[in-house]
């Protein structure tokens, strides 16, 4: 009985310290690879009136349409012309799907908590959607709270967006 439940947690381990990496500028993000659904090429987006700026739209992903967020303007930074590099990722957030644009997607990296630090104290909206820092050789990740990422008026709208096509 004891072993069945050591595996069981071993395999909810496979996905703990993973993060999918991705660029936005200059900086190095990771999200947790459990809330990836899926990565995509930048396609076709249709503006939705009276949203918040950082939501560019809809996209239909194989009959679900996917609300999308520039990430740029989600952190308040100037938007960036999208290239062949920019990606969406596929998060489920709350049972809901949300398509992030980002820059260019790196690689899923282990991070071991070891490696992971609370971020420097500094006014609480510019580190809001930041959980922690890994460390990664020389280098740093910025490790996103993707549970802060959005604000619950945000979830209800993309729960509005979010709808399976209609079966006709």
């Amino acid at each position: 009985m004891e072993d069945d439940k050591l595996l069981m947690e071993e395999d909810e381990d496979t996905q703990k310290d993973k993060y999918l990496t991705f660029s936005l500028g200059n900086e190095i993000y990771g999200i947790d690879i459990k809330v990836v659904i899926e990565i995509i090429g930048i396609q076709k987006i249709t503006a939705v009136p009276e949203v918040p700026d950082y939501v560019k739209g809809i996209i239909n992903l194989r009959g679900k349409i996917i609300p999308v967020v520039d990430m740029h303007l989600r952190f308040r930074r100037q938007g960036k012309e999208y290239t062949d590099r920019t990606c969406v990722i596929v998060i489920e957030v709350k049972d809901v799907l949300i398509g992030l644009i980002v820059d260019g997607v790196s690689e899923v990296l282990t991070i071991d908590e070891k490696n992971v630090v609370p971020p420097p104290e500094l006014k609480a909206s510019q580190n809001k959607y930041i959980r922690s820092i890994g460390k990664i050789g020389e280098g740093v990740v910025l490790l996103l709270d993707w549970m802060k990422l959005f604000t619950e008026d945000d979830q209800n709208l993309f729960d509005d967006m979010s709808m399976e096509e209609a079966q006709g």
